[in-house]
């Protein structure tokens, strides 16, 4: 039986990518600590032999009338960005996928009531939000597969969850197979302007876009730190007013996969909370309790073993409702 293994919230922001020298011009002579955060976790996570495959679920790819997961054999090729051609050019990029267990999620679909297509088409395009962790994440360690999964703009919080859990399934489905899972993708997304852009280059946080944006990503932040998905479900009507990035469909496929509500894995940060040209960034990582994504919220001074008054959801917090017709997962199932 598969099983998820870690999983993370992950900033795949273009500077990222740039040479020292021009991060630096950016960001009024200081290293970005986005770069620094991903050297450790590489260090800590990636560079260790707990894992076979890396699944990526791309805020940047967006599908229309299904979602998509990448099954082809290997990836290379060259990549320049439509978006930001002069700072990502012919980009050379080459790493296995990943093909069985493409199908066995894509196995899942029917079951949980939504339609993923498993495609190995060489020519289909990648994205950044997938190379740009993979640059810092993956290259170098062969053998280590990468699968990507797109977001669907036709679809919902619900049909995102709903792929998160056909994706818990189809991991489980495959024999031995350990999985890390990446939500790639930014918190808060309003860009400033053009003619106000350059003005809001600096990493430093009094750069986002608006101070409610800021105090709506440093809440789910905190509450990341703490195991409180619930809290972070129970008010996405709330955060879109922030414009999360692609609606936040990326955390809510990596959260569907690890038990919605009921998952209680704390996150720790790598690197600190960073503006980009008005956006929130962060890099976030959860580790598999031993419990299981589903066990026992530990008990800190922080987080009480019983919901206070804080955790009674106002009109604007109301849990989301599980459709009928969508089954619960495997990790979902976990105690």
């Amino acid at each position: 039986m598969g099983e998820i293994v870690g999983a993370g919230l992950l900033s795949h922001v273009p500077t990222i990518v740039l040479p020292e020298k021009s991060r630096r011009e950016l960001n009024e002579g200081r290293e970005i600590t986005l770069v620094t955060g991903l050297r450790r976790l590489r260090e800590e996570v990636f560079e260790r032999d707990g894992y076979d495959t890396v699944v990526v679920l791309d805020s940047h790819w967006a599908t229309t009338v299904e979602f998509v997961i990448t099954a082809q054999d290997r990836r290379a090729g060259l990549f320049t960005s439509d978006e930001l051609p002069r700072g990502m050019c012919r980009v050379p990029y080459d790493y296995p996928g990943d093909p069985e267990l493409a199908r066995a999620v894509a196995g899942f679909a029917e079951r949980h009531g939504t339609w993923i297509t498993a495609v190995d088409d060489a020519f289909l395009p990648v994205h950044y939000a997938t190379l740009n962790l993979w640059r810092h994440l993956g290259a170098g360690l062969p053998g280590k597969r990468w699968v990507s999964v797109g977001v669907c703009q036709t679809g919902d919080t619900e049909d995102h969850l709903r792929l998160g859990r056909a994706l818990a399934d189809g991991i489980a489905a495959v024999p031995g197979r350990r999985v890390l899972l990446i939500a790639s993708g930014a918190l808060s997304h309003t860009f400033w302007p053009l003619r106000e852009l350059r003005d809001h280059e600096s990493s430093d946080p009094s750069h986002i876009f608006s101070p409610e944006a800021r105090a709506a990503d440093l809440e789910r932040i905190d509450w990341f730190g703490r195991g409180r998905h619930d809290r972070v479900l129970r008010t996405m009507d709330r955060f879109g007013a922030v414009r999360p990035e692609a609606k936040f469909f990326h955390y809510l496929m990596m959260i569907g996969a690890l038990g919605e509500e009921r998952c209680t894995a704390t996150g720790r940060q790598y690197g600190e909370y960073e503006n980009s040209v008005g956006t929130g960034q962060a890099h976030l990582w959860f580790d598999r309790p031993e419990g299981g994504w589903t066990g026992a919220r530990p008990v800190t001074p922080d987080v009480p073993a019983t919901p206070d008054a804080a955790d009674t959801p106002d009109a604007a917090d109301t849990p989301r409702t599980r459709d009928a017709q969508g089954p619960v997962s495997s990790a979902e199932q976990e105690s």
